[in-house]
């Protein structure tokens, strides 16, 4: 068990050599857990209890199968370790653990901010203004389901057409041609409304009627042939079945109006992004000295 464990620390988030002794049963306190507590102290550097609660946080899941008196002591070996190396280092940081630490510094608190702004969900009064808003009593929305077949030239399209009116198979086809991830299931998208997917090709669903195939739609993904195999009148849904969809939207948009507020309130000064060849951005040598 202990060999395991080293291997995986080895390889994952604790890159480093330790030993894996355990703490005795005795030596642990019973009294309730201190995050400030000192659990031990490098050349005058504090390592607390709160340190080791934060990195094993972080840990993937596979590091549940180990007895967790393992994983305190390996966790404070590891951050003695760091500790140890990063005293011993009279360099300044790199150029990229200033900007990586900056970057997580950001992310960090952005977070924590964010967290605070989304903690209380919506009143009962905001969760049903919000229900009626999404979901109107006299709504009377209409569903379509239909298949595609996704391809890169009108020419392919137009050819596809000629064979289903000859009495191809519509699913086979999308099986051999589409450049869709839906070819695989034969093209079908199953059931969406509108505002689901792009105005060209929902004008083109709507035009049709069940069972007709669509003249060749073009978007921004290619050239589509399209079928419509039914409709139906979208229902209203119970509030308790879309509960959890409208906290999240509610969430969301309380964020979005924060952050919107800040950004007016905000002297923000942007260069032009079309000026910046976006291929730069894998341009990884840049952080290197």
């Amino acid at each position: 068990m202990q060999h395991s464990l080293k291997s995986l620390l080895l390889s994952g988030a604790l890159a480093l050599c330790w030993p894996l002794a355990a703490f005795a049963q005795d030596d642990r306190q019973a009294s309730a857990p201190d995050i400030n507590q000192i659990l031990a102290t490098v050349n005058g550097t504090e390592i607390t209890l709160g340190h080791v609660i934060a990195l094993r946080e972080g840990l993937p899941s596979q590091y549940n199968q180990f007895p967790p008196d393992l994983l305190l002591q390996a966790i404070v070996d590891q951050l003695i370790q760091h500790t140890l190396l990063v005293q011993s280092n009279d360099e300044p940081p790199s150029l990229r653990t200033r900007i990586d630490i900056e970057n997580e510094t950001r992310t960090l608190i952005a977070s924590e901010v964010l967290s605070g702004i989304v903690e209380a969900g919506p009143s009962e009064a905001e969760l049903q203004a919000l229900y009626d808003s999404e979901y109107p009593a006299d709504m009377d929305a209409k569903e379509y389901r239909a298949s595609h077949i996704l391809v890169e030239t009108e020419d392919e399209a137009v050819k596809l057409i000629t064979s289903l009116a000859s009495g191809a198979d519509f699913a086979e086809l999308a099986q051999e041609f589409s450049t869709g991830p839906s070819g695989e299931s034969g093209g079908d998208l199953g059931w969406f409304a509108e505002g689901d997917m792009v105005e060209p090709f929902f004008n083109a669903v709507v035009a049709l009627a069940p069972g007709e195939v669509s003249a060749p739609v073009q978007t921004q993904f290619g050239w589509h042939v399209v079928r419509l195999a039914e409709t139906r009148q979208q229902e209203r849904p119970a509030l308790e079945t879309v509960q959890p969809e409208l906290e999240d939207m509610f969430r969301q948009n309380r964020v979005q109006s924060v952050v919107t507020a800040l950004r007016e309130k905000a002297d923000i000064t942007e260069v032009d992004i079309g000026t910046i060849d976006p291929a730069i951005i894998t341009q990884y040598d840049l952080l290197e000295p």
